[in-house]
Parts: C-alpha cells; sequence; structure tokens
C-alpha cells in the first residue's frame, strides 16, 4: 500500500477529493494532512475522513522536525493540493521525483511567485487568453517550474469572468488530479 501525504493551506476541496478516491483503495492511500494555516478548512474535511492533521507555521515548514515528522511516515508522494508556500529544499532533496503540484493554469503561462488562484484567474480574464487548465508537476527548488507531468486545457470565453474560469479549473481538478496521483503511485517503486 502506497502512502500519499497532502500539504494544503485553503479549503481542501482537492485534497478531499484524494482522501475520498483512495478509501478501500489497494493502491494507496492519504495518511496525513499538513497545513500551515491553523484556520484552514483542509483540517475539518481530513478529520471527517479520519486523516491524522498536522499544523505547523512559516518557519516550522523550513526547520528540519518537519522533514524528520515526514520521514516517519516515509510517504511514496506529497501532493501539494493549494498549498500557498515555497516547498522547503530540504524536503525536495529528501523525496526527488515524489513530490507533485497542482497549478491553475498552462504552465509555464501564469506562474511563479504570487500567482496561485483568482490572482491567476484574473490575469487569464485580463490578457483575454481563449483557453487555461491545470498543469501537475513536480515540484523543484523554483516557483512552478518543475516538470510537467500532465496538463488539460479548457476554453476560456469572452464572457467568462474570474470566478467563472476559477470553476471550470475546479472541475478539470476535481476530475483529473486524483487518477494522475494513481498512475504515479502506480509507477513508483
Amino acid at each position: 500500500m502506497k502512502k500519499i501525504v497532502v500539504f494544503a493551506s485553503g479549503s481542501g476541496t482537492n485534497a478531499e477529493n484524494i482522501i475520498k478516491y483512495f478509501k478501500g483503495s489497494a493502491i494507496g492511500e492519504v495518511v496525513g494532512v499538513y497545513t500551515n494555516n491553523a484556520n484552514a478548512g483542509v483540517i475539518d474535511r481530513a478529520k471527517n475522513n479520519a486523516v491524522p492533521v498536522t499544523i505547523f507555521t512559516k518557519s516550522e515548514l523550513y526547520e528540519s522536525e518537519l522533514l524528520q515528522n515526514i520521514n516517519s511516515i516515509q510517504p511514496d508522494l506529497i501532493v501539494l493540493a493549494g498549498f500557498l508556500l515555497k516547498f522547503p529544499d530540504a524536503i525536495i532533496e529528501a523525496y526527488p521525483d515524489k513530490i507533485i503540484n497542482i497549478h491553475p493554469a498552462l504552465l509555464p503561462k501564469y506562474g511563479g511567485k504570487g500567482m496561485y488562484g483568482m490572482h491567476v484567474h484574473r490575469a487569464i480574464v485580463e490578457n483575454k487568453e481563449k483557453e487555461t487548465g491545470i498543469t501537475i508537476h513536480y515540484v523543484n527548488e523554483n516557483y512552478d517550474e518543475g516538470a510537467t507531468i500532465f496538463q488539460k486545457q479548457v476554453t476560456v470565453l469572452g464572457t467568462d469572468t474570474p470566478e467563472v474560469v476559477a470553476e471550470k479549473i475546479h472541475e478539470l481538478e476535481q476530475k483529473y488530479f486524483p487518477g494522475v496521483v494513481e498512475d504515479l503511485l502506480k509507477t513508483k517503486s
């Protein structure tokens, strides 16, 4: 059984979707959720699904105790699902090609520091893009620059608001993210 840990900073809809997708699976399971936000919705979502939650501060993210905590689990995959802080080099080095992120745009466009959530959707609408989508990629030391694993596009209409774009992206995330995680677990030794 492969072990997944999820990092999230917000409401946790993607985290919960992955938790539920793997409930009763023979392939893997979410064994822990980590958050830097003591008020994040992901905490209740995880607890309601009997998944342990670890809450840490921004400074604790870069301290060795958090890496030791993760090492005690020995996850096969670390999934960033709406995690808004830069991931620490020490954890990236300890888990090469085992950390993935989902980004609400077609990277390399609209990536980098500060490009998350509604910031991305507003920029896409303001720039009159004809399409956007999701990118699932490996995490490296730079924001949104790791190797792409999966992309899926969606059309942006001239009448779409950032909120409409956000809903389209959310639908893609819910539909494709768990399956990509499963495919990765099947190929990891």
